[in-house]
């Protein structure tokens, strides 16, 4: 017998995430530990769990995640852009609900570049009158 499984890639800042559904019982791995131990807060799991509480999937499917490079909260915007897509790729008829709740969308925003005459990308030399 063939093995369903759906794989997606999400991407936020520098981090990416490849996810693996397969229908079952809704065990979610990421580099092979549980997401509280993995993550440091339960709001970031939240985040990361959002497209399959708006389709009602958090039961039916089993995510196993590798994710790479970033922060915790970049890893776990792009586990939720890859969850999403996968979704998607599992049933198209997911992307008008995901897509209104705009889960479908990659965040391109990024970490700013430092200019020259400033101490960051924006934090100018503290100025004084005299």
């Amino acid at each position: 017998m063939e093995k369903i499984e759906y794989k997606a890639l999400g991407r936020r800042k520098k981090s990416i995430a490849r996810v693996a559904l397969t229908p079952g019982t809704g065990i979610i791995t990421i580099n092979g530990r549980t997401p509280k131990e993995y993550f440091p807060n339960s709001l970031v799991i939240q985040d990361m769990q959002q497209p399959l509480a708006i389709i009602d999937a958090l039961k039916s499917f089993d995510v196993k995640v590798k994710v790479t490079g970033g922060g915790f909260n970049g890893q776990a915007g792009a586990i939720r852009l890859g969850i999403a897509r996968a979704l998607v790729e599992a049933n198209a008829d997911n992307k008008t609900t995901l897509k209104k709740k705009k889960m479908m969308t990659r965040d391109s925003r990024g970490k700013e570049r430092k200019k020259y005459g400033k101490y960051g990308a924006r934090r100018s030399p503290q100025f004084t009158k005299r």
